[in-house]
């Protein structure tokens, strides 16, 4: 669009400042191209003004928003992948099992009903000290997630309870 164009369609539709619109006006009164665009655009504006807007059916718009509502209402256990969550109990049962494993190889049984039974390791078997493991701040870190996940857990079984019972 040119520049006669954009002007005259901005003194048609309003837009433009009272100076530009005195302006554009004197340039009507007087130039014949201004004039002749301006009968133009005028015309196509009332074209415009009289065409009838197309609107879709009560059942386009009806079908329209039942998709969006099924669409929203999808369930959150489908969206939830269950391996992902599987291999993350796997990893903590693993972890938890290692850990009973090292410290109850480390215990010494001794006592009268265990007198004749010494657990004892083969030598090539080094394991580490139940000590070190314990007293390092991984292990401990461990363990406090897995508190804060049990808090977390109990707490959600506790609220689903909780709203079952409402509902």
């Amino acid at each position: 669009m040119n520049t006669i164009e954009e002007k005259l369609w901005n003194y048609i539709d309003g837009t433009c400042t009272p100076a530009e619109q005195e302006a554009i006006a004197r340039l009507i009164e007087t130039d014949e191209v201004y004039k002749q665009k301006y009968t133009e655009l005028l015309v196509l504006n009332q074209e415009f003004a009289s065409m009838e807007l197309d609107e879709p059916s009560m059942a386009f718009s009806y079908n329209v928003m039942e998709a969006i509502r099924a669409e929203q209402l999808v369930p959150l256990k489908s969206t939830i992948n269950k391996k992902i969550i599987l291999s993350i109990a796997a990893f903590f049962v693993l972890s938890i099992l290692a850990l009973l494993i090292v410290i109850l190889s480390n215990v010494k049984i001794s006592g009268n009903l265990f007198s004749g039974l010494d657990v004892k390791l083969p030598a090539s078997l080094k394991l580490p000290s139940a000590s070190s493991i314990f007293n390092s701040t991984l292990m401990k870190s461990f363990f406090v997630f897995d508190v804060i996940l049990a808090l977390f857990l109990t707490d959600s079984y506790l609220r689903r309870k909780k709203a079952a019972k409402e509902a």
